[in-house]
């Protein structure tokens, strides 16, 4: 793998702490939610938002 630069370091920090936030607020919500379509709804958009987060955490 060919090596990466400061500023793509830096946004890719910047991208992998963004999905972490926002998995951590859609499983907060999850947990909150008194539906059970909007608790799906959440927690499919924390799951997805981890596996955005690990398939960039790949790049490092």
């Amino acid at each position: 793998m060919s090596e990466i630069s400061v500023l793509d370091l830096q946004n890719l920090r910047h991208l992998i702490g963004g999905y972490e936030t926002s998995c951590q607020k859609m499983t907060e919500y999850a947990n909150m939610a008194q539906d059970a379509e909007v608790k799906k709804l959440f927690q499919d958009a924390a799951d997805c938002a981890m596996q955005n987060k690990q398939e960039l955490m790949r790049f490092l």
